[in-house]
């Protein structure tokens, strides 16, 4: 049996400890670029340390896969894996913009049984648990209900001109937030169309999902978790009823760009 309350108050640990270093609290943490255009900060690895160290004495006997440890083949072994992103959201989290969280969450089978994310620089903590529903806050989460494409809400800066009939609503930068968004009905789209790994979307999905909302990849198609390559193309998560229309609107977008 898992301790929901210790991990809740792990989580929450994490937050703190990156709001310890976050600029909008006017720090200046150390940043640097892993590759071009894919910033990095002491923060995030901090918070990496922070989470490996007490998640893996919470459930020693789960794999690890996160954004920044290097990634051991031995997590396949283990009937459980935690999937993490210690702050999903980097871009925000250096500007010190909001848009950013702690990304907690715990495969078997392939598939998300606990998402867990952590957003104190906006007072958010959302948690999920497969069959047993979703909350913000400790309040009950309930995705939009739209069954019309044209203005649909969608989080993002700027629309390509075919999707200029949708609505754009505020984007904060972590992906994990944005999913989160459609299963608190605050948007009821949100679509991308490249290579994403499983860290950045793993707890959003189940959080969305047990919303009510539906969350597949670019083609329609579920996720699997803790895979031996961590990578997936695309994502979609929309309110049920039309997630058909825009798993065709995207279709021939998604097969060339895959």
């Amino acid at each position: 049996m898992l301790d929901y309350t210790r991990l809740e108050a792990i989580v929450r640990q994490a937050g703190c400890l990156a709001m310890a270093h976050w600029p909008g609290h006017g720090h200046t943490p150390q940043r640097w670029d892993k590759s071009p255009d894919n910033p990095v900060s002491e923060a995030d690895l901090a918070v990496d340390t922070f989470l490996k160290q007490e998640l893996g004495a919470l459930l020693p006997s789960a794999g690890w896969l996160s954004e920044e440890t290097a990634d051991h083949p031995d997590r396949l072994d283990r009937s459980l894996c935690w999937v993490v992103d210690p702050i999903d959201g980097t871009r925000d989290f250096l500007r010190g913009r909001s848009g950013w969280c702690v990304s907690v969450a715990l495969v078997s089978a392939g598939r998300v049984l606990i998402g867990v994310l952590d957003a104190p620089a906006r007072n958010e903590f959302w948690i999920a648990t497969a069959g047993l529903g979703a909350h913000r806050n400790r309040i009950a989460l309930h995705a939009s209900t739209r069954t019309e494409l044209p203005g649909a809400r969608v989080p993002a800066d700027s629309l390509p001109r075919i999707d200029h009939d949708l609505t754009m609503v505020d984007k904060p930068n972590s992906i994990a937030l944005r999913i989160a968004m459609v299963g608190a009905d605050e948007a009821d789209l949100l679509a991308t169309l490249r290579w994403g790994y499983e860290w950045d979307i793993a707890a959003a999905c189940l959080i969305a999902r047990e919303a009510g909302a539906a969350v597949s990849d670019a083609f329609g198609a579920a996720f699997d978790f803790n895979k031996r390559d961590p990578r997936a193309f695309g994502l979609l998560v929309t309110a049920p009823a039309i997630h058909g229309l825009a798993v065709a609107r995207l279709a021939e977008r998604a097969a060339r760009l895959a």
